[in-house]
């Protein structure tokens, strides 16, 4: 198997599957960081999510419960937690229920 996540597709299973890559672990200062941006989205506003600790997996289990809180979509990107809207407030709290300490960062 590859270095990189590619898709492949198997003749004797008859399905599409994804290759297996080593977990990415992202580590933070201590403080998770919520931010809005607007750059490079065509005036569509993101919060973004930084500093959260854990690998890529945990990630995207917080994500998918973010997403399923705020009802919008999102993305993870580099490590970086991404949701659709200005969801500051709700993601806030969702993350200082779980013990996280929670700055809002940026304007």
């Amino acid at each position: 198997m590859g270095k990189n996540s590619r898709l492949v597709y198997s003749t004797d299973r008859g399905r599409i599957k994804e290759e297996s890559q080593p977990q990415e672990r992202h580590e933070g200062d201590g403080i998770v960081r919520i931010q809005r941006e607007t750059k490079g989205r065509k005036g569509k506003g993101v919060t973004c999510v930084r500093g959260v600790p854990g690998t890529d997996t945990e990630l995207k289990l917080l994500l998918a419960e973010l997403k399923k809180r705020c009802g919008c979509g999102g993305a993870l990107k580099d490590g970086v937690i991404e949701i659709q809207g200005d969801k500051r407030a709700e993601i806030k709290a969702l993350l200082e229920a779980r013990d996280y300490r929670v700055k809002l960062a940026g304007g």
